[in-house]
């Protein structure tokens, strides 16, 4: 089966984050799949942490590293769909995306937002948890 994974849980994991195990869990002997934007999210949150000085430049280097040893599928999202879901739902576009893949696929997805797992409910999409 595949499961559309949103940024958070690939940052969870890198970071060893307590939801890293159920994460592993939750995914183990499926295929991970994220829209393209995917690494330049990853990209923005790092940065985002580096000026907050929760990681400093190494730790920055070594978590794009782990990431990108975790495989995943890119899936080219529909961005007008997308941008229609997000201006209905209220949400950013960034996060569209991820739902935008979801419902395209008709796949699940795993999140550790929780407005994001709300809005995914309401457009019939199943989260994987």
């Amino acid at each position: 089966m595949k499961i559309i994974a949103d940024t958070n849980a690939f940052l969870a994991v890198a970071l060893e984050e307590p939801e890293k195990a159920k994460i592993i869990q939750l995914t183990k002997g499926h295929d991970l799949v994220a829209p393209e934007v995917l690494p330049f999210e990853i990209g923005n949150a790092l940065t985002a942490m580096l000026k907050k000085h929760t990681l400093n430049t190494d730790q920055v280097t070594s978590v794009w590293d782990t990431v990108q040893t975790i495989p995943v599928e890119y899936f080219r999202v529909d961005i007008p769909a997308a941008l229609e879901l997000a201006a209905r739902c209220n949400i950013h576009a960034y996060d569209a995306y991820f739902l935008e893949c979801a419902i395209s696929l008709r796949c699940p997805l795993l999140t550790l937002d929780r407005r994001l797992k709300a809005v995914a409910e309401n457009n019939g999409i199943k989260i994987q948890e």
